[in-house]
């Protein structure tokens, strides 16, 4: 299986930016992963938030084919401790499947298409954080992930 991250616009902090790719390389040890970015809308600020939502849901549901299955880390999506995450990543690996897609909207959050076509929404924590920092801690946990199914001792208890 294939895991891939889709997130909308850039990664702006170079600093930011190399400890995602770090962690990329480590989980690309696991499986195949791919990090893929929705470019930003342009004229974005002259949008209403609707319409903004809209664009980038449509730009996002490009990138995803029927076969794939799909999860929004979202504010309002189930809460897993690392060790529950672990557990939820070998269930989808167990699935089969080709493709397990996680999305990271832009700032106003997920357009009503791309929740419907979603299997479920996953929050990393009950905190809000900017979608910039939400991509490093969210490919830390698939590390970590894989690194707590290995028995490996990245993760401690």
């Amino acid at each position: 299986m294939k895991i891939k991250l889709l997130v909308v616009g850039k990664t702006h902090d170079r600093d930011l930016a190399g400890l995602i790719d770090e962690y990329i390389k480590r989980v690309n040890r696991y499986l195949q992963f791919e990090f893929e970015v929705v470019p930003d809308i342009k004229k974005a600020k002259h949008l209403p938030e609707p319409q903004l939502k809209q664009k980038e849901g449509l730009a996002i549901l490009e990138r995803i084919r029927e076969s794939d299955t799909v999860f929004l880390l979202d504010e309002g999506g189930k809460q897993y401790s690392s060790v529950e995450f672990s557990k939820f990543l070998q269930a989808q690996l167990n699935r089969g499947g080709k493709q397990l897609i996680f999305v990271i909207g832009g700032a106003y959050g997920f357009d009503t298409a791309v929740i419907r076509r979603a299997q479920g929404k996953i929050s990393l924590s009950k905190m809000t954080f900017s979608h910039q920092m939400v991509r490093l801690f969210f490919v830390e946990q698939l590390y970590r992930g894989f690194s707590i199914l290995r028995n490996e001792p990245y993760h401690h208890q």
